[in-house]
């Protein structure tokens, strides 16, 4: 078996920044469990498989595709930065002839279009919920210590837990906290909770760089400690900065070692639009 397999580096501009996914293509349908065992080997927080939907299809002409998304130890049901790196593959890479790009997905039909500054994703915006402290007392103090929380609030679509840290803190602050992961399987293991985000206000102003929140991803429940720039996790981010800022029009960082930058714009439709930039940092062929 030869697959042609790519890693690129989405949420950023430059090489080695942003959040690292591979990307494979499958010309044929692969067996099942090949899937997790490649991504298993790829090591990074997710790979990608991208299939064609008819026979007759071309990476090069079609529009549509199939698209999967694996971590290390499991399929997950949407991963942002990962279509990101699909689309900027089959865009940049295969030369794909279309400005817009469907993938068919375990959350629906997701698009990718070209944009002059990036890829902009079109995906569901997921609405949040106020979470009581008392239910998820111990996994904040598991993960987070007394760090000043200031708003507590739940995803039931994506089983995220959102925490906004008190408006106190800078984007220092968070970019230096210590996250304890590894006990958070023991304390949280009924279900309900499948990925942490801490966000931080940002600090909007005149300058370029400014950002409306920063943000930290964690998921070691599906095998990811911590996510570098997640576009999952920004779906619900932007429900919540966007009812709290009053804004449909935003900018985020999420504040990894890596880094990355995304550009959010709530649609009319009830979906959200998350742009960012790509890079494609090696192209190879997978021989098993």
């Amino acid at each position: 078996m030869k697959l042609p397999i790519f890693i690129a580096d989405a949420f950023t501009a430059r090489a080695f920044c942003g959040n690292p996914a591979a990307v494979c293509l499958l010309e044929n349908e692969l067996e099942e469990d090949m899937h997790q065992k490649i991504a298993r080997e790829m090591n990074l927080s997710e790979t990608a498989f991208i299939r064609k939907l008819h026979p007759t299809d071309n990476f090069a002409q079609s529009s549509c595709f199939g698209l999967r998304w694996f971590t290390p130890a499991s399929e997950v049901p949407l991963c942002g930065h990962a279509t990101l790196a699909s689309a900027a593959v089959l865009f940049y890479k295969i030369k794909n002839v279309n400005s817009t790009l469907t993938f068919v997905t375990l959350s629906g039909e997701l698009r990718a279009r070209q944009a002059e500054d990036g890829i902009v994703l079109d995906l569901p915006l997921y609405p949040v919920y106020s979470q009581d402290f008392h239910e998820v007392e111990d996994l904040i103090k598991t993960a987070i210590g007394n760090t000043l929380v200031q708003d507590i609030c739940y995803s039931p679509d994506t089983r995220k837990l959102l925490l906004r840290l008190s408006d106190t803190y800078d984007r220092s602050f968070l970019e230096n906290l210590k996250v304890n992961t590894e006990n958070l399987l023991q304390v949280e293991n009924t279900g309900k909770v499948k990925g942490l985000i801490l966000t931080l206000k940002g600090e909007p102003g005149g300058q370029s760089q400014s950002f409306d929140f920063y943000s930290r991803y964690f998921a070691p429940w599906v095998g990811v400690a911590e996510d570098p720039v997640t576009g999952s996790a920004h779906a619900v981010l932007s429900s919540y900065w966007s009812q709290q800022l009053g804004k449909k029009e935003m900018h985020a960082f999420q504040c990894s070692q890596r880094g990355g930058e995304l550009g959010i714009s709530l649609r009319p439709d009830g979906r959200v639009d998350i742009r960012g930039g790509a890079a494609v940092v090696l192209e190879g062929t997978l021989t098993a």
